[in-house]
């Protein structure tokens, strides 16, 4: 009996915690994925002053997967892999990342999570290349020569560590860029009229190519991605207790149908 109880409860975490997570979206869903890419060239298309290099940004399967894969720590540091770039992306030879969370998980959506890293272009003096507060999030956004972007948000029932709110319900929004940017020293792209350094066709001020925007498929998965870990566990807790049903069930067959027949050690 402790056992079908078991299943039930199984059950109903599973079910109740499908229709949490239903609320935030997949990092393969189409409208996500339009919405992260809009939202980025939008801002990368109008800066101010004009870019004469900016680069048309359309999505990677492999940051997507890095994003998705490093949210499931609900953790708000950045990824501690990033320096070791083979560990974060398999092609790319430097990526950048940019961090979003809130509470309660419902507050998500992809337009206000980028208007907060966009809005510190206000802290950004572009002439002087220098930031009075926090513009890192910015700068990055409208790094001319990262044109590849994936995202993922994860749902935290538990909290996302280090905020204010890791205690209660939350979720954390995640955006990988190759080539990464924001190097020391450096302004995020060149002023000037609009894809006049570009090579290429100009769409909205920003320079497309039919190699950099095409789209690849990777068969991989980061090393460290906290899902292999549970992979080995989650099945075993779904399997034994419905092993422990069907020995119950098979015992009582046999007492019912053979009630003289007795097992000894």
């Amino acid at each position: 009996m402790a056992s079908v109880v078991q299943i039930f409860l199984w059950a109903w975490i599973i079910k109740h915690s499908r229709v949490c997570s239903d609320s935030l979206p997949e990092n393969t869903s189409k409208r996500f994925v339009i919405e992260c890419l809009e939202e980025h060239n939008r801002v990368r298309s109008s800066v101010n002053p004009p870019a004469r290099d900016m680069l048309f940004m359309t999505w990677d399967e492999g940051l997507a997967i890095t994003a998705a894969a490093w949210a499931r720590n609900c953790l708000f540091v950045h990824n501690v892999h990033l320096e070791d770039v083979r560990r974060v992306h398999p092609t790319f030879s430097s990526v950048g990342e940019n961090l979003w969370a809130g509470s309660p998980a419902s507050h998500f959506n992809v337009t206000r999570a980028i208007k907060g890293w966009v809005d510190e272009v206000h802290e950004y003096d572009f002439d002087q290349n220098r930031c009075s507060g926090v513009c890192g999030h910015y700068t990055q956004v409208v790094w001319a020569s990262s044109y590849k972007v994936g995202c993922a948000v994860q749902l935290c029932p538990n909290g996302v560590e280090r905020t204010s709110f890791a205690s209660r319900e939350g979720a954390i929004f995640v955006c990988n860029y190759a080539t990464g940017g924001n190097f020391n020293g450096r302004k995020p792209y060149s002023p000037g009229s609009g894809c006049s350094g570009c090579i290429g066709t100009c769409v909205d001020n920003l320079c497309r190519s039919p190699d950099r925007d095409k789209q690849k498929s990777y068969g991989w998965t980061p090393d460290w991605d906290p899902a292999l870990s549970k992979r080995g566990y989650v099945p075993g807790l779904i399997v034994r207790p419905l092993a422990l049903v069907f020995t119950f069930i098979a015992a009582f067959a046999v007492h019912y149908f053979y009630p003289n027949v007795f097992f000894y050690d």
